[in-house]
């Protein structure tokens, strides 16, 4: 018994570390894991301990990377969404709740994940077989869906077509950073990263300049700074925190059972209930103004569209927190149900220990240790969260921003190699053309599921 929680507590403990620091990845420690499992066997350390560690390490980090997506704009690939909302939420005063209301969203698709368990093993048991077919029109039809929900233009006398403007840029973004990243997936093996700590990634280069290292500019060029303020108590609707927590939960449940797709796809699919990006129709008049070239006290003119702007946030912030805990939980489901790896943890977790000795006792304990690490992880991402904004305040924005950025790219230096850096540097301005166009920045997602629809045709 003291070894199962110890091994809890380890995975937990790992997961903090890749939560919290950019460019380290479960899978990091999942590879590392099951390169020492000989070693470990050795010293009397069964496979069952080690896949414990590597699964609570999973469900870990899924809590705690939402702190460097709100207080330094860093994303990882699961939480690239979440800067911007949760970015905007840290310039509000209110950075101490995101982080609680992410830390909430994560704990409630725990539970709702478990309601999903039996209905979705039943399910995708039976239809699986049926689906890989039919991928690339189902993502075809999650983008015509996303590009067809952006707002029309509010123009007159400029023809029948003018009204589109705003579809046609969004088009044009998701094509540019489709090109970008069949380009950049295309060319992973020139990827030769100076620190070598696992498989080089190209999306820690693509989703760093497109989501973190872009929205870092940008606060930059409009003079942003940190309230001296934070609040952590919650200020969201019960209905909009259970709406959040469902949706992202289903979203992520879904998507774990798919060949190809992430979390981040997942969350794309709740963007489209929940609207998080930057609106401009809530918020005033189309002028002929980009949103970059305006001061943060211009952003939101009216308090009235303030508010729906960052209850927005909020919600979405729940819901892709939820996506990623349940999609974590639900490929460990996809891998003791149809025999299918999603993520590096469970590809790990079947190297250590075979799918067939996933017995219905083995399976109780995960799900156990999947509700312990869902209890402390609560607790420490909440108390970091309320900790972080009182150390950030006490800095220059725009120093800590300069410093971020600059670390981001030595980060993706060291892990990538020059290459990679080649790729960050030609994805941030690229990130930075949604706040120009007015359009959401969740088309910039093209970079990944445009490649993947061209993989399933």
């Amino acid at each position: 018994m003291f070894l199962i929680f110890f091994s809890v507590f380890a995975g937990y403990l790992l997961g903090i570390i890749s939560g919290l620091l950019p460019g380290i990845h479960t899978n990091n420690f999942a590879l590392a894991l099951v390169a020492f499992s000989p070693f470990l066997a050795e010293k009397g350390v069964a496979p069952l301990y080690i896949a414990l560690i590597i699964l609570s390490n999973a469900i870990s980090q899924t809590f705690h990377d939402i702190i460097p997506s709100v207080f330094l704009g860093a994303p990882d690939g699961d939480m690239a969404l979440a800067v911007l909302p949760g970015h905007r939420l840290l310039l509000e005063g209110a950075g101490a709740e995101a982080v609680r209301l992410s830390a909430l969203g994560s704990a409630g698709s725990v539970v709702a994940s478990m309601l999903f368990v039996l209905p979705f093993s039943l399910f995708f048991g039976a239809v699986y077989p049926y689906l890989q077919d039919y991928m690339a029109w189902i993502l075809i039809t999650i983008v015509f869906i996303t590009l067809a929900s952006e707002k029309d233009a509010e123009v007159k006398g400029q023809g029948p077509f003018a009204k589109y403007k705003y579809k046609a840029m969004a088009l044009f973004m998701f094509l540019v950073t489709g090109i970008l990243g069949l380009f950049a997936f295309s060319r992973e093996d020139l990827l030769v990263p100076i620190i070598n700590f696992g498989e080089a990634s190209m999306l820690l280069p693509l989703l760093s300049g497109l989501f973190g290292a872009s929205q870092l500019v940008i606060s930059l060029l409009t003079s942003s700074e940190i309230p001296s303020e934070s609040v952590s108590k919650f200020e969201l609707s019960r209905k909009r925190i259970l709406r959040g927590i469902f949706t992202g939960s289903a979203a992520g449940s879904l998507v774990a059972w798919l060949p190809g797709l992430s979390s981040a796809i997942a969350a794309l699919l709740v963007g489209l209930f929940v609207r998080s990006d930057f609106d401009r129709r809530h918020i005033k008049k189309e002028t002929s103004e980009p949103v970059l070239g305006e001061r943060k006290s211009s952003l939101f003119s009216e308090p009235c569209a303030n508010h729906q702007t960052l209850e927005s946030s909020k919600e979405f912030i729940v819901s892709n927190s939820g996506v990623n805990t349940s999609n974590a939980i639900f490929g460990l489901v996809a891998l003791i149900v149809i025999g299918k790896t999603r993520s590096g943890a469970t590809v790990a977790i079947n190297e250590v220990l075979g799918i067939e000795s996933l017995g219905f006792q083995v399976i109780l304990l995960f799900f156990t240790a999947i509700l312990l690490t869902s209890l402390f992880s609560y607790f420490s991402t909440v108390w970091i969260g309320n900790n972080a904004h009182h150390i950030l305040q006490k800095l220059d924005y725009t120093k800590l921003c300069t410093g971020v950025l600059i670390g981001l790219a030595i980060m993706v230096f060291l892990f990538t190699g020059l290459f990679g850096l080649f790729i960050f540097i030609i994805s941030t301005p690229i990130g930075m053309l949604p706040s120009f166009m007015n359009i959401r920045k969740s088309h910039a997602m093209g970079v990944i599921l445009l490649p993947v629809i061209l993989y399933f045709l």
